[in-house]
């Protein structure tokens, strides 16, 4: 049964819902639309904010339930499971592999192993797009950020109190999935080296 729950969770992460939504709504394949990315700021760029919400909203449970679920039930499988959800998202079997960057799929993995960790993420997301307008810069700057937090806060800990210990160390797993949202927005960066991003509008 843990070995098929691994699977259920990459499965559960590879539902492309910014595809589907756009697909029966309004008639549109986002692939062929703006950036062609399946994922919220995509579906934005066709101007119902309903549906780019929709798929935000979506796309975090995808990433929270399998974790949740693990978490009370497979706890040995936590981190396991938060990596196949992130990485059915980001290459879904069903679109022959080319998925979405995973943003909103980590935060979802980020509510449920961590409170504290996932308010921070918005919190910096939300700054940066405010102050620079672009999404994959949000995206990757709050992620360095949870990461970089992270290890400053156990390493406190640790010297505060040497006995201290946490229930599973989530510190590798962070730096695994920067590595991966740096990858998906591979053409972000170079798009913001040649100041031709596109900016979101707030």
């Amino acid at each position: 049964m843990e070995y098929l729950f691994i699977f259920i969770s990459y499965l559960f992460g590879s539902i492309p819902f910014g595809l589907l939504l756009t697909k029966f709504f309004i008639k549109q394949d986002i692939r062929k639309f703006g950036s062609g990315n399946i994922g919220a700021t995509n579906v934005l760029r066709t101007g119902n904010k309903i549906l780019a919400f929709s798929t935000l909203v979506l796309d975090i449970l995808k990433g929270y339930i399998p974790v949740a679920i693990s978490q009370n039930y497979f706890p040995d499988l936590i981190q396991i499971s938060s990596l196949m959800v992130f990485l059915g998202h980001v290459f879904p079997v069903w679109l022959k592999f080319k998925g979405g960057k995973g943003v909103a799929t980590y935060l979802g993995i980020l509510f449920a192993l961590s409170l504290s960790s996932s308010l921070l993420f918005v919190f910096t997301w939300v700054i940066v797009a405010l102050i620079f307008k672009y999404s994959s810069l949000s995206s990757i700057t709050a992620t360095v950020t949870v990461l970089i937090i992270n290890i400053l806060k156990d390493a406190a800990l640790e010297a505060i109190n040497p006995d201290f210990t946490v229930q599973y160390d989530i510190k590798i797993l962070l730096f695994i999935f920067l590595i991966l949202i740096i990858f998906t927005h591979r053409n972000n960066i170079s798009n913001l080296k040649n100041n031709s991003e596109k900016k979101i509008k707030i």
